[in-house]
C-alpha cells in the first residue's frame, strides 16, 4: 500500500488544525479568515481518510510527498515565530483608509489606540493641535536606524503578506533600553519635536511597563 499520500495530507490538516486551536494563526492571519484555515484542515484529514480507503498506486517520483511529510511533524514541534519588528522593517508603510477617521478625532485622546493615533495624525497632521494631549497605547518596539525605536503595530487586511507597519516615534524614559520586538504599554502625553526641517508629534513617555505579546497582535 502506498502510505505516503494519507500521511502527508493527514500530517498536514493536522498541522493546520492546531494552528487554528492554538491560536497561532493570530500571528498570520487576520481572525476573519480563521474559519478558512479549520475547513481546510477538515478536507485534508477527509482526503487523507478517503486516501486510505482508496490508496493511489504507487508511482515513481514522490519526492514532494516526503518532503511534504517529514516537513509536517517539523512545524508541529518548532512552530514558527514570525519577528514583527523584521517584517516591519522591510515593508514599506501606506496610507491608511480613512474610514473612521471623524470617530478617531472626536475620540477621548486617551481611548485612542496606536492605530488611531497614527490615522489621526496622517489626516490632520498639525502637531500642535495634539500638544499635551493624554495618550495611553501599546505596541512592539521598532529599530528605526539613527533614532530611538519607535513603537508599532502591524495592520493587515487579510494575513502578514499584505501587512503594513505603522509607528510612533516615542522620547522613552531615560536609562530605558527597549529592545526589538518587546511590547510595552505606554502611558503619557503627545509633545512636538522638530523633524527633517518641519515639525511632528512625538509621544512623551512617562511611564512604560513591559506587557506579553497580545493573543491577536495584527490590527485590521
Amino acid at each position: 500500500m502506498n502510505w505516503l499520500p494519507p500521511l502527508a495530507l493527514g500530517f498536514w490538516g493536522a498541522v493546520l488544525l492546531q494552528a487554528w486551536s492554538s491560536g497561532r494563526l493570530n500571528l498570520l492571519l487576520q481572525a476573519d479568515f480563521h474559519w478558512l484555515v479549520f475547513v481546510a484542515a477538515l478536507l485534508l484529514l477527509g482526503l487523507a481518510l478517503m486516501a486510505l480507503r482508496f490508496p493511489p498506486p504507487r508511482r515513481s517520483g514522490q519526492r514532494p510527498a516526503l518532503v511534504m511529510l517529514l516537513a509536517a511533524p517539523l512545524l508541529l514541534v518548532l512552530p514558527p515565530r514570525p519577528s514583527l519588528s523584521t517584517l516591519a522593517a522591510n515593508r514599506s508603510t501606506s496610507d491608511l483608509g480613512d474610514a473612521d477617521q471623524a470617530l478617531t478625532f472626536f475620540s477621548p485622546p486617551e481611548q485612542r489606540s496606536l492605530t488611531d493615533w497614527v490615522r489621526l495624525l496622517r489626516s490632520q497632521p498639525d502637531p500642535e493641535l495634539y500638544r499635551d494631549d493624554p495618550v495611553r497605547i501599546s505596541g512592539f518596539v521598532l529599530p528605526v536606524p539613527g533614532a530611538p525605536p519607535q513603537l508599532a503595530r502591524l495592520t493587515v487586511r487579510c494575513c502578514l503578506a499584505d501587512a503594513t507597519p505603522v509607528g510612533l516615534p516615542v522620547l522613552w524614559p531615560t536609562g530605558s533600553q527597549p529592545k526589538a520586538d518587546q511590547w510595552f504599554e505606554v502611558s503619557g502625553s503627545m509633545g512636538v519635536e522638530r523633524h527633517q526641517g518641519g515639525l511632528r508629534s512625538i509621544v512623551v513617555a512617562d511611564a512604560i511597563e513591559l506587557i506579553p505579546k497580545p493573543e491577536r497582535p495584527l490590527e485590521p
